[in-house]
């Protein structure tokens, strides 16, 4: 049990919420159902401003149809756009899932490159996409700053008013171990879903990080 302390440093609150996590969430991951790279590729696109369980049931359409990088790269952009309409923004989505594939298909021989620089040269593929693939599908020091990993490391204490999710990133790295940044970020996730909310106040009565989370103390 992590004994609280009156005074943190970044690094020391940083720490103490890591083991906190992994107590509480042992088990936590990616919530983006996926058996290849190029899929989890297509689904973190498909899950901008919508929800991973709905992105987890239209991908089963998409892939069923086009169950390779060669075959998605080989569809029309209007049927692929027909069938992720129900994430959202469904034009600018179908148009960078198609030319992403095309650039697998013509200069990675439809395999996703393992190369931080590489994916992010990829059409609709950001830090946050780089970081979640170098992190689950190879193994890499990540760190993914979605919305709860922002909101989260903001109220926790581990930065300090920043949203700007590059700034978050830079920061993140200076104080989690590189060998615990991707699942630092999946157990946010799973926290700020359960407990420390955005839309709702957060529980922090029954929080587990209650005792050294700087937003309690």
């Amino acid at each position: 049990m992590v004994e609280p302390k009156k005074r943190y440093t970044k690094k020391q609150r940083a720490l103490d919420i890591i083991e906190l996590l992994k107590q509480e969430y042992p088990d936590a991951g990616c919530t983006l159902e996926y058996d290849d790279a190029w899929k989890l590729l297509v689904s973190v696109r498909l899950a901008a401003q919508c929800t991973d369980a709905r992105v987890n049931v239209v991908v089963e359409g998409l892939f069923a149809k086009y169950p390779s990088v060669q075959a998605l790269a080989d569809a029309s952009v209007e049927d692929i756009e027909t069938i992720v309409k129900p994430c959202g923004l469904g034009k600018s989505k179908a148009r960078d899932i198609s030319a992403c594939m095309k650039m697998l298909r013509d200069e990675y021989d439809c395999k996703v490159p393992e190369d931080f620089d590489a994916l992010l040269s990829l059409p609709g593929v950001g830090r946050k996409s780089a970081n979640l693939i170098m992190g689950d599908v190879f193994g890499k020091p990540a760190i993914v700053t979605d919305t709860h990993c922002i909101r989260l490391v903001n109220r926790m204490g581990l930065v300090d008013g920043i949203k700007e999710p590059k700034k978050v990133e830079m920061t993140l790295w200076k104080l989690i171990p590189p060998e615990e940044g991707s699942d630092f970020c999946h157990r946010l996730v799973y926290h700020g879903r359960a407990v420390c909310t955005a839309r709702t106040t957060p529980d922090c009565e029954h929080c587990c990080l209650k005792e050294v989370c700087k937003k309690v103390l």
